[in-house]
């Protein structure tokens, strides 16, 4: 909760500093001196109703969250650009006659929050080819999480990332966690998981709680609860793993953990990866969903062989993709690792939370080919 306080307050700082970043630089266009024939007051007062009205229109049409990463992106590529044609014209020995800054600013923030929208928005497969020494048979994994059902799709959008998923024949289907959010309704909840019953593999779906699927409010809020949404999944064929187990064709483990959120924020307790993996049959592969990439040094001590999590959204956006790496709340943002024995994937998920652009990654799902050396 303090880190998060911390973020908060840190954005909040940063997004009344760069509105009036913004708003000054504004008033330095043509246009608006020719309009205000150059009066500071009437500049300040056009350029500051033009970026605070901007603002307020991308927080309604969107939400508060993304107003902020649009005006500080604006004021960001507006800092390096001032500073860059600053450089020039002393290079040159003479400033240049038009503001060609602000131009320059306007085109590169609009283009870096447009590729952003469209790499969120549009989901790819990213695969992963994987080697074990264990005398098991060939798996091929469909993992995703993050779909947070609701934000960049519903649960319609949700079925057309499926039914690709499908057309690659995957054995067992891994969701490791932020399947719903806040904001998803019951008919799309139910909707999706519906569409999981329906996936055809080998060895069915398996299915970890993330820090949103019960909900942050009350079940009100919409319309379902945690133990609804379990109850529609288990209707559905899903399996449901809170620091449980399954042994699929007497060659896999599949260790379900119960979210960290469960111990950060509930004052909850989930097991240990020790006490997991105690009674287990070391020959056989362990495969561990674990929502949050956070507890990578027991994992590797247990020596499992592959630990697969979601939560980080890739790090989401660019140029603080690794802060949460920095900070040492997760031991990893994205992609793949391999610690000692065990290889460790974090997915960038399909979906994102509150933010509607990824400058920092894309929305994927993953394919992983697991094959025997042997």
């Amino acid at each position: 909760m303090t880190l998060w306080l911390i973020i908060m307050w840190t954005a909040l700082i940063l997004t009344g500093i760069a509105l009036v970043y913004v708003s000054n630089r504004v008033c330095q266009f043509g246009c608006i001196k020719c309009l205000t024939k150059d009066n500071e007051k009437y500049k300040a007062m056009i350029g500051g109703g033009i970026v605070f009205g901007l603002f307020a229109i991308v927080a309604w049409w969107l939400n508060f969250v993304n107003a902020i990463v649009c005006i500080i992106y604006f004021a960001l590529a507006w800092l390096i650009c001032d500073l860059l044609l600053c450089f020039i014209s002393r290079l040159r020995g003479k400033p240049f006659e038009h503001y060609y800054a602000g131009g320059l600013a306007l085109i590169i923030s609009l283009s870096i929050l447009a590729y952003g929208w469209y790499l969120n928005h549009h989901v790819w497969q990213t695969n992963y080819t994987l080697h074990t020494e264990k005398n098991v048979k060939p798996l091929k994994i469909a993992l995703f999480a993050d779909s947070h059902i609701g934000t960049t799709f519903d649960a319609s959008g949700f079925a057309e990332h499926m039914a690709k998923i499908q057309q690659q024949n995957p054995d067992v289907i891994i969701i490791a966690g932020d399947f719903v959010d806040d904001n998803t309704t019951r008919n799309d909840m139910l909707s999706a998981v519906k569409t999981l019953g329906e996936m055809q593999t080998t060895y069915g779906v398996y299915f970890v709680f993330g820090n949103h699927d019960k909900g942050y409010y009350a079940a009100s809020y919409r319309g379902f609860s945690g133990a609804e949404l379990i109850t529609a999944l288990k209707q559905n064929n899903v399996h449901v793993l809170q620091d449980e187990i399954k042994l699929l064709d007497n060659n896999f483990y599949i260790i379900g953990r119960r979210d960290y959120s469960v111990e950060k924020e509930h004052r909850g307790k989930r097991q240990t990866m020790s006490e997991l993996v105690q009674n287990l049959d070391k020959d056989k592969y362990m495969i561990v969903v674990d929502h949050q990439p956070a507890d990578y040094k027991s994992q590797a001590t247990a020596e499992v062989d592959l630990v697969l999590s979601g939560h980080t959204h890739g790090g989401q956006l660019f140029p603080f993709n690794y802060v949460g790496q920095w900070i040492g709340a997760n031991d990893r943002i994205y992609g793949y690792e391999k610690r000692r024995k065990t290889d460790f994937i974090v997915t960038s998920g399909l979906s994102d939370w509150a933010i509607r652009f990824k400058t920092g990654t894309k929305s994927e799902y993953v394919i992983i080919t697991l094959q025997p050396q042997n």
